[in-house]
């Protein structure tokens, strides 16, 4: 299992163990992470589902494609979309913070 962190916006975190068969936006929503929608299911269309990471966890995370980018364009530089984040065990260890504006 993969242990992922989310750092929320009231300062409290919660850390979930994941298995690999699955992504980090589906692991928030199916445990009620608050501030991820996951509203188009992970189809990069909505971008309810973004996360800060820190730079040091980019060289482990796919490189955001076109869609990714263009969702993310106006955000802050280390920002993801979840769903665009397989849960692999090279990600153990992961925090996440959740964005502000995810909770408006």
């Amino acid at each position: 299992m993969t242990r992922i962190t989310f750092q929320l916006h009231d300062g409290t975190t919660r850390t979930i163990e994941a298995g690999s068969d699955t992504n980090l936006m589906r692991v928030a929503v199916e445990n009620d992470v608050p501030g991820i929608n996951g509203e188009c299911n992970g189809c990069t269309t909505c971008a309810t589902c973004k996360v800060q990471v820190a730079e040091s966890w980019f060289a482990l995370l796919p490189r955001a494609d076109e869609n990714e980018d263009s969702l993310l364009e106006d955000t802050a530089p280390r920002t993801r979309l979840s769903c665009q984040i397989a849960i692999t065990p090279d990600l153990d260890g992961l925090t996440v913070t959740v964005p502000i504006s995810q909770y408006v």
